[in-house]
């Protein structure tokens, strides 16, 4: 019992489009399923489990309680300054470029940050401090990577 990423984004529009009390939001974008299952597939199947699904629901709904403390206007997004804040609350400490570099890559043209977007920097940057931290064995904070390595870690995530 598993579903791949298309499946995924049913499964979650179904369950997001019934709360509505709620974020309003149309569901998730297929790459957001993919980078999901990507983050949660730990047996490599390239889809989810029950107990994968579970885990990455419990992220989900963790995540979205933050959004929801950013979203006073009940919008469908947050403010990219208001995304740094999130980032914080998640348990993400950055630096201002990488800020700037979440912006760029998930605000749109008004600097704001729709909650499909916000899930999926979110997904990318648990997905990289996993992947980081499995790499710092000593916990120095550096790793050492050859090329096939990076393009491993970095594609499927």
């Amino acid at each position: 019992m598993e579903i791949c990423a298309n499946e995924l984004k049913t499964v979650m529009k179904n369950v997001l489009s019934k709360r509505k009390d709620e974020i309003k939001t149309e569901g998730f974008s297929l790459e957001t399923c993919r980078s999901m299952i990507a983050l949660m597939d730990t047996d490599g199947s390239g889809k989810l489990n029950l107990q994968e699904f579970k885990h990455l629901w419990k992220k989900i709904k963790a995540w979205q309680l933050i959004f929801k403390q950013y979203n006073q206007n009940k919008s469908c997004s947050i403010s990219s300054f208001e995304m740094r804040n999130a980032v914080n609350d998640a348990g993400f400490h950055l630096n201002k470029q990488l800020y700037d570099i979440i912006a760029m890559r998930y605000a749109d043209e008004h600097l704001n940050i729709d909650f499909d977007s916000y899930i999926c920097c979110f997904v990318r940057l648990e997905g990289m401090f996993r992947a980081f931290n499995a790499f710092d064995k000593d916990g120095d904070g550096i790793i050492k990577l050859n090329v096939l390595e990076w393009l491993q870690l970095t594609m499927y995530s």
